[in-house]
Parts: C-alpha cells; sequence; structure tokens
C-alpha cells in the first residue's frame, strides 16, 4: 500500500521575481501545490528540450511563477476524489500545462486533475513510461496523424531530423516497428552507428546537407517528422515527394518558415503541426495504447543515456540547450533508498 504523504517534500522549483529567474530544490507542502483532485507519489521524470528551456529561462514556458519544473510525470496515486482512480493505481502524464500554469512533475509528490491522468497502460512499467515520455508521445503523435493523412510504408522513406534527440531518436525506432523506412538527419555523425542500430537504414550530416534555393527540388523523401524547424523545415518542403505529409514538432534551430505554394499545390504534400502538450484525451488514450502495443519501442535500452536525481537537472539543462544530449536521460524523483523501503 502505498505510504501518507508527508508534510513536506523535494521539489525542482523555478522563480522569476525581483531576484531574478533561478531553479533549485526546494521543500513543498501539497497545500502548497497547484489544485487538483488526484496526487501521485512520483517515481520518475524525464528531460526534454522544453524542461532545459524553462529550467534555465532560456525559452518562455512558464507563464505564472513559481512553479515545480518537469512536463512529465508517473508514479502511483496516494489520495484522490476522482471517480475513476483510486490508490495504488499506477499512472502517467504528460504536458497538459505542466510546469507552464500548473506545478510540474519534477516534485516527490504532485497533485493533478484526474481528468488529464492516463492509466499506465498494460505492456509498460512507469519506467518504461517515462523513457518514452514526451518525447515518445510526440513522435508516435506525429505518425499517428501522418497515417491519418494518408501516409503508408510502400509511398517510401520517412526522413527524421534532430534524429539523435529524444523525439528523433523514438520516432526511428517507432517508425520502424511500425514497417517504415527511415533515414535521419543529424549532426553528430559519430552516433551514426547508433542511429543505425535503432533501425535507421540511412544516416545524413547536417552539416553536408545542402537545401536548392528553387521552390521544388528533387523528391527524396516520401514524408519527414521534423524536430528542428527553420531553415531545415523550409528544405524539406521542396524535397518531399506528391502526397507525402511533413510532422511539423519542433523548432530548435527556429521559427521562421521559407516556402513557396508550390510543394502543397503540385506535389500535394502536408504540414501537419504536432501540438502534443494540448492533445485531446481521447487521442491521447490511443497513442499510449499504441506505445505501449504495437508501437512500443523495441529499444529503449540503446536510447536510455541515464538515470538522474534531481539535484543533476541544471547541468544535463545545460547540455541539452547546448546540442550535446543523445537520447532519453530518465529522472529518478525519489532516491533509490526511499523506493527500496
Amino acid at each position: 500500500m502505498t505510504d501518507a504523504i508527508p508534510d513536506t517534500f523535494r521539489v525542482f522549483r523555478i522563480h522569476n521575481d525581483e531576484n531574478g529567474y533561478r531553479a533549485g530544490i526546494e521543500q513543498q507542502s501539497i497545500d502548497d501545490q497547484t489544485d487538483g483532485d488526484v496526487t501521485i507519489r512520483v517515481h520518475y521524470s524525464s528531460i526534454n528540450y522544453k524542461d532545459a528551456l524553462a529550467g534555465t529561462g532560456k525559452g518562455k514556458i512558464l507563464r505564472s511563477f513559481p512553479l515545480n519544473g518537469g512536463i512529465d510525470a508517473a508514479g502511483v496515486v496516494v489520495q484522490s476524489s476522482h471517480d475513476e482512480f483510486l490508490p495504488d493505481d499506477e499512472v502517467l502524464i504528460t504536458g497538459c500545462n505542466l510546469s507552464e500554469t500548473r506545478d510540474g512533475g519534477y516534485s516527490e509528490y504532485l497533485r493533478v486533475p484526474g481528468q488529464w491522468l492516463i492509466p499506465k497502460p498494460q505492456g509498460l512499467s512507469l519506467r518504461e513510461c517515462m523513457l518514452i515520455g514526451t518525447a515518445g508521445f510526440t513522435a508516435a503523435l506525429s505518425l499517428w496523424r501522418m497515417q491519418a493523412n494518408g501516409q503508408q510504408p510502400d509511398m517510401g522513406p520517412i526522413v527524421v531530423t534532430g534524429a539523435s534527440g529524444g523525439v528523433g531518436s523514438l520516432a526511428i525506432d517507432v517508425l520502424t516497428g511500425a514497417g517504415y523506412e527511415v533515414h535521419a538527419i543529424s549532426g553528430k555523425v559519430d552516433h551514426f552507428d547508433w542511429l543505425r542500430s535503432l533501425g535507421a537504414s540511412q544516416c545524413i550530416s547536417r552539416h553536408e546537407l545542402y537545401w536548392s534555393e528553387n521552390p521544388l527540388d528533387s523528391a527524396r523523401f516520401a514524408g519527414a517528422i521534423d524536430t528542428v524547424g527553420g531553415d531545415m523545415l523550409s528544405g524539406l518542403t521542396r524535397v518531399i515527394k506528391p502526397w507525402g505529409s511533413i510532422a511539423s514538432c519542433g523548432m530548435a534551430g527556429g521559427i521562421g518558415l521559407n516556402s513557396s505554394v508550390m510543394p502543397f499545390i503540385i506535389r500535394g504534400i502536408s504540414l501537419i503541426g504536432i501540438n502534443s502538450s494540448g492533445c485531446a484525451y481521447s487521442i491521447r488514450e490511443q497513442i499510449w495504447d499504441l506505445l505501449a502495443g504495437r508501437w512500443k519501442p523495441g529499444h529503449l535500452d540503446r536510447i536510455e543515456q541515464g538515470e538522474i536525481a534531481l539535484e543533476q537537472l541544471p547541468e544535463h539543462f545545460q547540455n541539452a540547450l547546448a546540442g550535446h544530449s543523445v537520447g532519453r536521460i530518465l529522472v529518478r524523483i525519489h532516491p533509490p533508498e526511499v523506493e527500496q523501503a
């Protein structure tokens, strides 16, 4: 059985006030958190690019202060007044305004509205749920929307940009498991063997990539999952085969888009925006069922790049913003001795 909620517990809290932008470990009570009808004991969270932006102030993620960071959480219900959840239920939550307008998952206990919680799917452990997290959910949501728009494996290869990152590496894994040929674009050429081990059949160096300025160029890919944006996304619109789709789910390379209507009118390609944070609950359920079943990543052990404690978050945030992160970092919220108690 789960334990009672302690009077105070550790959180990674973000401030922005007269003393400046700062974040670190603090003690908090559950009554000090944003409201909700379910409280969970958080076992795991993860690091996403958005978390790094929020935790350092390099991006305008939080819309109110102070808040606990972390857009992902997985754990066990300890208190609930929600009809669908009972103590000891295993649950997860990604996005849903965590670390934007609500306290997030970098907290030993987390209070949230039960309407946003997903029961842990059979076929996934809590640990696996957070190795997937927002990154894997975004990758799977991208493929789900592309397929709804007519994308099929026999149309040709799908290219994944920012392939060595969390979304990119999980996209390769999910796509290959779903029967697609995958080409990977990454600036980390020393990780090409690793990308191939995840299923990429071809790896392309971002540093050697050249996009023509013509509104249309030779079609190379049947579709794309783009985690970069900016010039990368602009170039992709010119090289997608007729009726292919581009799922746009990131903007680490910029928010601009320099294109023309020609790829969309002459080739009939589609540009699909992916909003994983504000995704409807009914779609969330479908995506997590797929991630626990037919689309379950087969190489989570290779994608995982380590497990860290709350105190180690700042250094990993800096690493992510410097472009050095690879795969997924798991955040263990409770110390091992607490987990084993």
